[in-house]
């Protein structure tokens, strides 16, 4: 999962961007409104972290400008006002949640894995096909209840899969949203991740659809 980062607070950007890592993601940032905008408008993104009172755009204009665009990623506002309006306009820009400074970094990351499960349609922080538990909170996979050893690139490949089961996934698709934007990106790799995933997993829940790419099928799927 990609996210993306804009605040000004270098201090709060650099602690986001490190919690966001740790906790399995991948991570871009933006020191102000403009830049934010250009990478929310171009880049793929799970979900995205905005602050409201940003430099050169602030954060509200950012917002309404990436919507007006279709950008659909779930957004989490930030925010140091207290005004209920503000929090209202920032809904009515098209925000899907907001934290008030200054918060616990636990909230963000909690805030966001709602987001990012929402959007996907799922309700609740496991993912689960047949054997395969795959634990958002936790960031870990299970099969039987035995824990996987993962690469944080097997586990964002694999989480990406689970978050977007019985859809069929193109290695382009999951380069975008396996690797930040400086990375140098190969999707010869992806196909290398799928294999360690199925001997990991001593199953082949990953199909391959040739020339298209690769999909977990629920359980209950008959497609």
């Amino acid at each position: 999962m990609r996210i993306l980062v804009v605040e000004d607070d270098r201090d709060l950007n650099r602690q986001l961007v490190e919690a966001l890592t740790e906790a399995g993601y991948v991570v871009d940032k933006a020191f102000d409104g403009e830049e934010g905008h250009f990478l929310g408008d171009t880049e793929p993104y799970d979900a995205a972290v905005l602050d409201i009172g940003l430099p050169q755009m602030d954060g509200l204009t950012v917002l309404e400008k990436w919507r007006r665009d279709n950008r659909s990623m779930p957004v989490l506002l930030l925010t140091a006002r207290d005004r209920w309006s503000d929090k209202v306009a920032g809904i009515d820009a098209g925000a899907d949640d907001y934290v008030a400074k200054p918060f616990h970094i636990e909230e963000v990351l909690a805030r966001l894995r709602a987001l990012i499960r929402r959007a996907a349609g799922h309700a609740s922080s496991e993912i689960t096909c047949g054997p395969l538990r795959l634990d958002t909170k936790t960031s870990k996979a299970t099969v039987n209840g035995t824990p996987l050893k993962l690469t944080s690139h097997e586990f964002r490949l694999l989480s990406y899969l689970m978050h977007h089961m019985d859809e069929v996934v193109s290695r382009t698709e999951l380069v975008e949203h396996l690797y930040d934007q400086d990375f140098d990106r190969d999707s010869n790799t992806i196909e290398v991740f799928v294999g360690r995933l199925r001997k990991k997993m001593g199953m082949d829940l990953i199909e391959t659809i040739r020339g298209m790419g690769y999909r977990i099928k629920s359980q209950d799927s008959k497609s």
